[in-house]
């Protein structure tokens, strides 16, 4: 039967021993950092940081100022490298739990007008003027940083009308002006984007774009990630209590992950699975992914691991895109329960088209769906997906700078390799649809709305799981986590970042 409800965490807790292999790391990826990270002691060190961090916070009322500001835009006027997945700018703050936005007029900072000139495709000229309160200094947020963000903001502009050689000059100021290694978030910030801009700008001038992506770089990046942040343990764990509890007795199983990488989620389930009272399932994992050489690699690690755990594992790797595969590549077996899952991100498109996708998972018809959603607008125009994205990531680095020191080689790997990569794919190559393919604006509302699924409400093993790990940071570090229509919200004071889910097909148990 079953374990208790701390079954994943608490056991390999108790069987973490040193391992050191190329681009795995087991102790990181079963349970939280290591020895040779302290959370408790840094974080108790370092929490004086969050004194310097309200950048998300400022962020949220001036890009709603903006976007209130400006003129609706034509809509016969398209963006040619957008995503095709609307922008929902309420997806930025999540339920009520986590505290509604406060307005223009509840956020006090010295008054600063900016009004600055531009013409759109028309001529005509198009004025942004925005006014912020006036009573205190500034504290947190320092003048300088106020300053290089409002260039930000009226680059954004200028892009989003066209006018390429304004936002070209502005560009070229805030490159020299602002630094990825800076103390400040808010300096750091506006480089990546800057950065991305600019790609943008290239783009729309010479109408090429070619993203290359380093896998073994944003690998060894995620797993960084992992060991200093909760975020990904979050996804993992209250995942792999979803699948544990669908394969409750069942001795042949099937898993199926649409993104695999690294393959850290694995060896806690795995764990657990191979000390069932009822005994070891048979298990059999597909792993999708871009580079077959990765894919083989992770798969030796997860059979080795398997191996020594005694337990009877079926590695598959797929170097292809999931909705752009037949079923027949699945090779589904009689007898298996199967379960997918989906840890989504913004670094590239790692499924291809969504409605190809959607009708796999209707014709696999899987015991369960478990699906991890970045609470980020990343559709629509160019402003909508710049206003989504520098919320979402503002409050990403506001709370990587609570914890890491500005000159911590981790901290500068993940935002340079992991979160600017993200926005530039965002901003610069348009998103995960650059393809001309439709994507869905959420995807727990796509699984909702189709007739062959019924969402599995995140059980109380969940909650505890996810809650566990939010001990391991102090409540001062600022997480948040949220329970409520049946999934488990994670964020960073009053913004959602990471939705877990998970869904089962109405045939599963037919």
């Amino acid at each position: 039967m079953m374990k208790g409800g701390f079954e994943v965490v608490h056991a390999t807790l108790d069987m973490i021993q040193p391992h050191h292999e190329p681009l795995w790391d087991f102790a990181s990826s079963v349970a939280f950092p290591t020895s040779s990270i302290p959370i408790r002691q840094t974080v108790e060190n370092r929490c004086v940081n969050l004194e310097r961090n309200e950048l998300s916070e400022w962020v949220e009322q001036v890009t709603k100022q903006l976007i209130d500001d400006l003129p609706p835009e034509p809509e016969t006027r398209p963006d040619h490298s957008s995503s095709l997945q609307d922008a929902d700018t309420s997806t930025m703050i999540c339920d009520d739990s986590f505290g509604a936005p406060l307005l223009p007029g509840d956020f006090s900072r010295p008054r600063k007008t900016i009004r600055r000139s531009f013409l759109d495709g028309n001529g005509e000229e198009l004025q942004w003027s925005n006014e912020l309160g006036t009573e205190n200094k500034l504290t947190r947020v320092d003048e300088q940083g106020l300053s290089l963000i409002t260039l930000l903001l009226e680059c954004a502009v200028a892009i989003s009308v066209d006018n390429l050689g304004e936002a070209h000059r502005m560009l070229l100021e805030l490159t020299q002006m602002a630094s990825p290694y800076a103390a400040s978030c808010a300096e750091r910030v506006v480089a990546y984007f800057a950065k991305a801009m600019s790609s943008r700008v290239i783009n729309s001038w010479l109408g090429i774009c070619s993203p290359l992506i380093n896998y073994k770089t944003v690998h060894c990046s995620f797993q960084a990630f992992n060991n200093v942040s909760p975020f990904i343990k979050f996804a993992h764990f209250t995942s792999n209590q979803a699948i544990l509890e669908a394969f409750h007795r069942r001795d042949r199983v099937h898993i199926i992950d649409l993104d695999i990488m690294q393959g850290l989620q694995w060896p806690a389930l795995f764990h657990i699975l191979a000390t069932r009272i009822e005994g070891a399932p048979h298990v059999r994992m597909t792993g999708m992914g871009s580079s077959m050489e990765l894919l083989v690699e992770t798969g030796k690690q997860l059979s080795n691991f398997a191996k020594r755990l005694g337990m009877s594992f079926e590695f598959h790797p797929i170097a292809k895109k999931f909705g752009e595969i037949d079923i027949s590549m699945i090779q589904l077996r009689r007898g298996e329960t199967l379960a997918v899952h989906w840890l989504q991100h913004s670094l590239y498109d790692a499924t291809g088209p969504d409605w190809k996708t959607l009708r796999l998972f209707e014709q696999l018809a899987p015991r369960v769906i478990t699906l991890v959603e970045q609470d980020l607008s990343h559709g629509g125009v160019f402003l909508d997906r710049f206003v989504g994205s520098l919320h979402y990531y503002s409050t990403m680095f506001d709370s990587l700078g609570a914890y890491l020191l500005a000159d911590d080689p981790n901290r500068h790997r993940i935002e340079h390799c992991l979160l600017y990569r993200e926005i530039n794919n965002i901003l610069a190559i348009g998103g995960p649809a650059r393809s001309g393919e439709d994507k869905f604006k959420h995807w727990r509302s796509e699984l909702a709305r189709s007739n062959c699924f019924v969402q599995l409400p995140m059980s109380s093993n969940s909650m505890a799981q996810a809650q566990l790990i939010l001990n391991m940071f102090p409540p001062a570090h600022g997480y948040s986590l949220v329970q409520g229509d049946g999934t488990l919200k994670l964020g960073w004071k009053d913004t959602s970042l990471f939705t877990a889910s998970a869904w089962t097909s109405s045939h599963a148990f037919r």
